[in-house]
């Protein structure tokens, strides 16, 4: 595959996305960035929402989880289900009757402006680290196959990628993003669909014996009971699926604002309800998707494991030009449609929490400053990008800070649990010191778990940081309301 074919590649996706980009964004209202003015259909959101939740992260990983996991991921699938309940249920009827842009306000009415300020920032965080990485792994992809052989630097080729996200998104936002989330979505199913054609192809299978060849596959194992100390525990993952849902979706401004995009409650109560069967059936596909790849590289002796296992087999393998360019597709859109929607989510968020842009300025200076902001936010995603690549070099450190990104979304959980379930106030101006002071225990308590009792927290870290955060919030109680 030259990269010619690459750059045409890339070419023709974007210039969709920017006809897209120009139908959607002629007003550039606030209202239309923020809310899509409050019109989105229920069913482009949730197809939309698969694109952003399946990164290029897990685009590339879940395959790769397999030989060394089996099917256990499914087991948080599974929990997935109850959080997005939970999240339809009871945190979007909150965010309707209130009629939120930024999902934090409600800390504000709830503890006070320390609890409000507190949440955001730690989103903020979180988002900035999180879409980081994503466009870093996509961008080195791209520097590897392309724009190494072209004498291209690295910074330039990421500089190049967020200026495409910032030119599609300045104008029309979160009204654009529910409209190009749905087309990247596509890409990135037409994607594995087109990969398990090719490798089942490839090991003689078809149709139906596909199901039964990895049904038959020691590599299906779903559930595991055996040992309550592993990080592949059902227990452990299945709750660990379910908060990280509630968190991670309903708590994130990047999910919920596509949610709040639609035009009444019911119907992105609809749109959660379906979003939660795509979902998982999504994830199953790549979950076996996994099981050919591990199968066609052990009988054709390619030594490529985890992250490498897809990219491998899909440009390097021989199979052909045609699954070479549906990969690279499919892993941009995956990218991509994460990376777009937190660019716009992070805009709102420090627009609205942080900047207070609708309590102090005039709609028409709302609109100035929104269009900086989001300026802004291109440059500092860019420049983290190129910190990973340039100062933390080391790939482990550079994992380990989007493990970090995780920890950050444990407060959220305690500030708002303590917020549904008790009438308690609280002494706003120590929350923040609560909220730092808890990511950090949990990793204490988790390093010891692990030297001294070979006890793996895994997923269920979240809840250990929530748990934590929690109590710190009942120690700084005042009164019942």
């Amino acid at each position: 595959m030259q990269p010619i074919h690459i750059l045409l590649l890339i070419a023709g996706y974007f210039g969709v996305l920017m006809l897209i980009s120009y139908f959607t964004g002629k007003s550039g209202s606030n209202s239309d960035f923020f809310k899509a003015g409050k019109q989105s259909p229920w069913y482009l959101v949730a197809f939309g929402m698969i694109g952003t939740s399946l990164s290029g992260v897990t685009f590339i990983s879940v395959p790769g989880w397999i030989e060394a996991s089996q099917f256990s991921y499914f087991q948080v699938v599974l929990g997935y289900t109850v959080g997005y309940a939970v999240i339809g249920l009871v945190l979007l009827p909150l965010y309707y009757r209130l009629n939120l842009t930024s999902i934090y306000t409600y800390l504000e009415s709830r503890f006070g402006v320390k609890s409000y300020k507190t949440g955001a920032s730690f989103f903020l965080l979180s988002r900035i680290i999180g879409a980081s990485f994503r466009l870093y792994l996509v961008a080195n992809v791209l520097q590897l196959l392309v724009f190494d052989t072209m004498g291209i630097p690295f910074w330039v080729t990421v500089a190049i990628t967020i200026l495409l996200i910032w030119l599609y998104t300045f104008k029309g936002g979160i009204k654009t993003i529910v409209w190009t989330d749905t087309l990247q979505t596509l890409f990135m199913l037409i994607a594995v669909g087109v990969a398990i054609y090719y490798v089942s192809n490839e090991l003689g299978l078809s149709g139906g014996e596909i199901l039964s060849y990895v049904g038959d596959s020691d590599l299906s194992q779903i559930f595991f009971f055996e040992d309550w100390k592993s990080g592949d525990y059902f227990i452990k993952q299945f709750l660990s699926g379910a908060f990280i849902a509630i968190v991670m979706t309903g708590l994130d401004q990047d999910m919920m604002q596509k949610n709040l995009t639609c035009r009444t409650q019911k119907d992105a109560q609809k749109n959660m309800f379906w979003f939660t069967i795509v979902l998982t059936i999504v994830n199953m596909v790549f979950l076996v998707l996994g099981v050919l790849l591990t199968m066609y590289a052990s009988q054709n002796g390619i030594d490529a494991h985890k992250d490498q296992l897809f990219p491998t087999i899909a440009v390097q393998s021989g199979l052909g030009i045609g699954l070479a360019l549906v990969f690279l597709l499919g892993l941009i859109a995956a990218a991509y449609s994460s990376a777009d929607s937190a660019l716009t989510a992070l805009t709102t968020s420090f627009s609205i929490d942080i900047l207070d842009i609708e309590k102090k300025y005039s709609q028409e200076k709302q609109v100035k400053i929104r269009k900086r902001i989001h300026i802004y936010m291109s440059l500092v995603l860019m420049a983290v990008i190129i910190l990973f690549k340039y100062v933390i070099a080391d790939a482990t450190v550079i994992a380990k800070l989007f493990t970090f990104a995780g920890y950050t979304y444990g407060p959220l959980l305690g500030l708002y649990a303590f917020g549904l379930f008790t009438k308690w106030k609280i002494h706003d101006t120590y929350v923040p010191i609560i909220a730092l002071l808890s990511p950090v225990l949990a990793g204490i308590i988790s390093y010891l778990c692990s030297t001294y009792l070979a006890f793996e927290f895994g997923f269920f870290i979240l809840i250990l940081n929530g748990f934590l955060t929690y109590l710190g919030l009942i120690l700084i109680r005042t009164q019942k309301n």
